[in-house]
């Protein structure tokens, strides 16, 4: 059992009516994502033709500000579903898009393939637990 759902299952306020494990798959890969993202907007900034990563800097950044509030908003216990639901989706979109504008530069540059991997496993993640409430 990872420390994340550890903490999630030791609440006194619970989450009985959402899937753990889904819930804190999703946490885990929005904390990934957040990390990967900031490493790839980080890594292009060093590269040679730093005009053109400008689009994948401001996404990966905003991919990280995003992924990072969904994992911090999961990790709380509440009865919000509602705008649980919107904030995942709005995740499992800004991860798509990351990962898009990523792929355009995987062949060249490992830290774009690696962070494309993130956000899209991110984004499945998100589409998963967002199976298991109903939305």
């Amino acid at each position: 059992m990872s420390l994340i759902k550890d903490m999630l299952t030791s609440h006194p306020a619970g989450n009985s009516n959402v899937d753990m494990d889904a819930l804190a798959a999703c946490i885990e890969a929005c904390f990934e994502c957040v990390q990967t993202c900031t490493a790839c907007a980080d890594a292009c900034l060093s590269e040679d033709m730093l005009g053109d990563m400008v689009t994948c800097i401001r996404t990966d950044l905003d991919c990280a500000e995003i992924c990072g509030a969904t994992g911090k908003v999961l990790a709380r216990a509440g009865k919000d579903h509602a705008s649980a639901v919107d904030l995942i989706r709005a995740c499992a979109a800004a991860c798509r898009r990351c990962a898009e504008e990523c792929e355009q530069h995987a062949s060249a540059h490992d830290h774009c393939r690696i962070c494309a991997e993130a956000c899209h496993r991110c984004a499945a993640a998100c589409d998963a637990l967002l199976l298991t409430i109903g939305s």
